[in-house]
């Protein structure tokens, strides 16, 4: 389908696709077995000037929105999420910025992160504090102009290869929510180092490291927003950034199908090609409709959403929700329709299925979506004057 796309968008997503079949698609199954982080496939990134699709031209990017954003996203994640994940999540560092930073921090990062020049990275979770952001222990402590970090941060994604991170700290506990502010750390800052890269699952091209501060001092400067808005900051860049996760689904669902749909028609069994039979059929229909059902979402919602809109949590949630419980339903059944070979390593679509499992759960799982959905349908409801019963 076209989705009315424009000349520019139709480019964007031709150009994603490209790369991902002549760069990601020979190296992906190879970087995973070695998790080992995509340097190269970032620098053809950055040179294909696709890191700067949602910032504006004032400050290096290329002046598009979220939509453009996912289009990139989408293509790549047709062959491997945990490279469209590097690339995506340095967008989720640079929206606290973008967001909230002052003119002064936008001149002096954006540029950078929207040439691909330097990754960023987003520093919120810790071993106590995910879903539950007010468990958050790293607290950034006033000291005459500047602020002292101390804390750890669990699970950051581009954590160890990024160079500039937004990272949240409580500045002061008694006023709870109002208490936590973000700061832009850079790689090399005194008292800022790195733990573990942690062994996963899947996306194992994905760099996943602890942030370390140790009496870690900035300076005041290094405030994105305001002291105390930082719990607000958080909430409206996952809004932001959701969509995203929602466009690596797609791609990973659409990825599967592909593989599916062409295995099926190639492998006889009783005489004829599977696709012949209705039973494997059906899965490819569900597989196709839920899959195009998640793109219409996501798309939908990300052109929405760059329509600035001040309630967009919902939407956002939803398009998460769906389109990652879409890609581990389409990629279970990938595994199924290939059969013995879709267990082996040596076909893509089980990396496929261990790769979908994380769209679940990071970036606030699924539960989370479905807590953030119900309250707002609540508030709908409870501002509406018609009643049914």
């Amino acid at each position: 389908m076209d989705y009315f796309l424009t000349e520019e968008q139709k480019m964007i997503q031709e150009l994603a696709y490209q790369i991902a079949k002549e760069k990601i698609r020979p190296v992906k199954g190879e970087l995973d077995e070695g998790e080992e982080f995509p340097w190269e496939i970032m620098k053809v990134l950055a040179q294909s000037d696709l890191f700067g699709l949602y910032i504006p031209e004032e400050f290096g990017g290329m002046g598009g929105g979220i939509f453009e954003n996912c289009l990139a996203i989408e293509q790549l994640a047709r062959e491997c999420i945990g490279i469209a994940t590097s690339f995506a999540a340095s967008g989720l560092g640079a929206y606290p910025i973008l967001l909230h930073g002052s003119t002064e921090l936008k001149q002096e990062y954006l540029p950078q992160i929207a040439s691909g020049e330097r990754l960023a990275a987003f520093g919120l979770t810790e071993s106590g504090a995910g879903s539950d952001v007010s468990g958050i222990q790293t607290t950034a402590v006033k000291d005459g102009n500047h602020y002292v970090l101390n804390g750890t941060k669990q699970w950051i994604t581009n954590g160890g290869e990024s160079e500039i991170y937004s990272v949240l700290a409580i500045t002061d506990r008694t006023k709870g929510p109002r208490g936590a502010t973000f700061f832009v750390l850079e790689k090399g800052d005194p008292g800022f180092s790195f733990g573990k890269k942690e062994k996963k699952l899947g996306i194992r091209a994905s760099a996943t490291r602890e942030l370390v501060f140790q009496d870690c001092r900035i300076h005041k400067d290094r405030i994105i927003g305001r002291e105390g808005t930082g719990f607000i900051a958080a909430m409206k860049t996952f809004d932001k950034s959701r969509p995203g996760i929602a466009a690596l689904g797609v791609g990973l669902s659409q990825g599967a199908l592909d593989i599916s749909a062409e295995y099926a028609r190639k492998r006889v069994q009783f005489g004829k090609p599977i696709i012949s039979f209705q039973a494997i059929q059906h899965k490819l229909a569900d597989m196709a409709t839920k899959t195009e059902a998640s793109r219409a979402l996501v798309y939908s919602t990300a052109r929405y959403m760059d329509t600035e809109p001040s309630d967009s949590s919902k939407v956002a949630a939803m398009c998460k929700l769906f389109a990652g419980d879409v890609a581990m339903q389409v990629s279970t059944e990938a595994v199924q329709i290939l059969g013995g070979y879709g267990y082996m390593q040596d076909y893509p679509v089980e990396k496929m299925m261990r790769d979908a499992k994380i769209l679940q759960i990071y970036e606030g799982t699924n539960e989370i979506q479905r807590n953030i959905i119900g309250q707002e349908v609540n508030k709908e409801y409870g501002r509406k004057k018609d009643t049914f019963f």
